[in-house]
């Protein structure tokens, strides 16, 4: 069967090629009655754009960047590797890839970095900090006409396109019910450790925890959220400060990263066994000590379907292309030592 050429689409319409290509490329100077015409013309026909031959009549490639966190955050790194496998898959339809690693836990580093893209890319996938010069700085590229979208950590005030990652506020909660049920009714003091309160998936995260403990679980008493910037010391002495003041601490929430961190101190007192962990990500290390026991449950993200669904994203932007949602949509998965692949 022959393939729908604009040719069809403008005979069908009664109008010029032209005029299809303004309205496929929502450009201005269309009548609204035209456009509609246009429209259902192209959806009578079936008609899909050869999207690489437009690039290639475009003479330029789409140059999209993802700035990702500086540092050892061992999901991040699985993220920038998948991220780089997609660069890969995409080169030959003309689309470049590549990355920038920041300190996303300064927000004016992050800003500064997000307006040095500015006439530099045409996309932005960006792991944000919900900071007002971040947001700013978002809002600045999507006005110059940069694609922003957020990853893993969203700034739902600013005007980025769409955000990719999980529901964090669901993944909290889930992390609670699970923490609650494995104490078995004990009741006791409960240590919640973060990155940092200023990612909103952090932030998400403790809000759905803290929602789930005070409606099932009344025997427990949450302590206050320690930060530790996802370092694996910083956080192995918050867990040691954590366990050493409360005898009748019970469970440790890791919110983040620096499971590492964690787990040493969790073994160097001797407690392992006692002390429900429930952690975020499935990496070597975390998969390791899920196995042996340290660590109880752990909600992990795919880390390839979000580094493939944030490119997808931004050249459906970019080319207007509909945008399958159920696709995009990244799942919350639980782990336990049973079910581990």
């Amino acid at each position: 069967m022959a393939r729908t050429t604009l040719q069809d689409v403008a005979k069908t319409a009664g109008v010029s090629l032209a005029t299809v290509d303004r309205v496929l490329n929502r450009r201005a100077g269309v009548h609204a009655d035209t456009a509609e015409r246009v429209q259902q013309a192209i959806e009578r026909l079936k008609y899909r754009p050869d999207r690489l031959a437009a690039r290639l009549a475009r003479g330029r490639d789409h140059r999209f960047e993802f700035i990702l966190p500086s540092g050892s955050n061992a999901f991040m790194r699985a993220l920038e590797e998948r991220v780089r496998v997609t660069a890969d898959h995409v080169v030959d339809e003309r689309v470049r890839i590549g990355i920038t690693h920041v300190d996303v836990f300064d927000g004016e580093v992050l800003a500064a970095a997000l307006d040095n893209l500015r006439g530099e890319a045409d996309g932005v996938a960006v792991v944000a900090l919900d900071h007002p010069s971040v947001c700013e700085a978002i809002d600045d590229l999507t006005q110059s006409g940069v694609t922003v979208v957020t990853l893993v950590s969203d700034a739902p005030r600013s005007k980025r396109a769409h955000y990719v990652g999980i529901d964090n506020t669901a993944a909290g909660r889930t992390a609670a019910s699970l923490l609650g049920r494995f104490l078995g009714g004990r009741g006791g003091k409960v240590g919640l450790i973060a990155g940092s309160m200023a990612l909103r998936d952090h932030i998400e995260r403790q809000i759905g925890f803290e929602q789930v403990i005070a409606r099932d679980f009344p025997g427990l008493r949450l302590l206050p959220i320690r930060e530790g910037r996802d370092d694996d010391e910083r956080v192995e002495a918050l867990a040691a400060a954590l366990l050493g003041e409360h005898d009748d601490l019970v469970g440790i929430y890791n919110v983040g990263a620096g499971n590492g961190g964690v787990v040493a101190a969790l073994e160097a007192s001797g407690r392992s066994r006692d002390v429900v962990f429930v952690a975020h990500e499935l990496t070597p290390f975390s998969r390791r000590h899920l196995i042996r026991g340290t660590i109880d449950a752990i909600i992990n993200q795919d880390a390839g379907h979000e580094g493939r669904s944030a490119t997808r994203l931004l050249i459906a932007e970019r080319e207007g292309i509909p945008i399958d949602a159920g696709q995009e949509r990244i799942r919350i998965d639980i782990f336990v030592r049973d079910n581990v692949p």
